[in-house]
């Protein structure tokens, strides 16, 4: 079984950052939802660790959307010299080869590579106002539904990227680097 490092680097980015933001987000907006719905005292306890929490997924979604920026994109995006037959180093030009796949560049990679970047604005937003209210979010309703509002936002965001991300992944990998060996078979 055997990886090559760009490959890596799209699971690291992908499966790493990206799914488990989703994941946390989802627990953020039931936690957020749960504090703000109950009137009992016990439901404002943990407010240092629901600020941890947002400040850790806020860090996630930067990780995600810098890598695929700074990582991942510009071996998407790699010209391939005059001439080659094989396209499948350069996965931008593999999808604009055919029109089975061209959509995937043409409507998904350019959604992507913008509706990415409302991820982490928004959900650091969110935890900049849970870190500078806490307890005091309870007594400012309309800021309670920002919040809430902002990390539906960033988990759209986030889910309509990871979907592009997985479908044009699947059509065209980011392949190519060196091998690393991660079980030898017999």
């Amino acid at each position: 079984m055997e990886i090559t490092t760009r490959a890596l680097w799209a699971l690291i980015h992908g499966m790493g950052f990206g799914g488990l933001y989703l994941l946390a987000c989802s627990g953020a907006l039931v936690e957020l939802y749960r504090r703000n719905a109950s009137r009992a005292p016990s439901a404002a306890r943990g407010d240092g660790f629901l600020r941890v929490y947002l400040a850790a997924m806020a860090a996630l979604a930067w990780l995600a959307v810098m890598t695929g920026a700074y990582v991942i994109y510009p071996w998407y995006r790699a010209v391939p010299p005059a001439g080659t037959a094989d396209l499948r180093g350069f996965p931008q030009r593999l999808l604009m080869a055919s029109p089975r796949t061209i959509a995937w560049h043409a409507l998904g990679m350019e959604w992507k590579e913008h509706v990415a970047w409302l991820a982490p604005i928004a959900v650091t937003m969110a935890a900049a106002v849970v870190w500078q209210y806490g307890r005091e979010l309870r007594n400012h309703r309309g800021l309670r539904a920002a919040v809430l509002c902002f990390l539906w936002v960033s988990l759209a965001a986030a889910g309509v990227a990871g979907f592009f991300g997985a479908m044009i992944n699947k059509n065209a990998p980011v392949e190519g680097g060196q091998t690393i060996r991660l079980l030898q078979g017999d």
